[in-house]
């Protein structure tokens, strides 16, 4: 199983609203940069996510899950090469990871978040799932 972390803006889409969607989930649209459409291609039903507020809090707040994998995304052109995928909110964090604490974080220098920010949807190794978890307080 792979691990994964997709990023929004908190105005645009927030965890509130995600969780309120229970299981029926949302999908996740608009993605529009290569890297991270080959990454939403990649994901598997029953994969994680971890959810993160970019721009003013620029912390991940919680998990989400993947309940459909890669389709063409319907906020794109009709025969554009953009695609999404379903997910619907598992856990809250009980503390939120603020970017600066995973920046400070020796075991995570190599995480994409520390590496290239700027990229909405990223994957996540398996022990940098373990520790942002423990540091949010959450069972993965």
């Amino acid at each position: 199983m792979a691990y994964w972390l997709v990023k929004s803006e908190p105005d645009v889409w927030s965890w509130d609203q995600q969780s309120a969607k229970g299981a029926d989930g949302e999908a996740w649209t608009g993605v529009r940069n290569h890297q991270a459409k080959l990454y939403l291609m990649a994901m598997k039903k029953g994969e994680k996510a971890f959810y993160y507020h970019s721009n003013k809090d620029k912390a991940i707040v919680g998990i989400v899950e993947i309940i459909r994998a890669a389709y063409p995304d319907p906020t794109a052109d009709s025969g554009s090469p953009w695609v999404c995928v379903d997910v619907k909110a598992k856990a809250p964090f009980k503390t939120p990871v603020a970017l600066d604490d995973v920046k400070k974080e020796p075991a995570l220098a190599q995480m994409v978040l520390v590496k290239n920010s700027r990229l909405s949807v990223q994957p996540v190794t398996d022990a940098e799932w373990a520790r942002v978890c423990a540091m949010g307080g959450v069972k993965g």
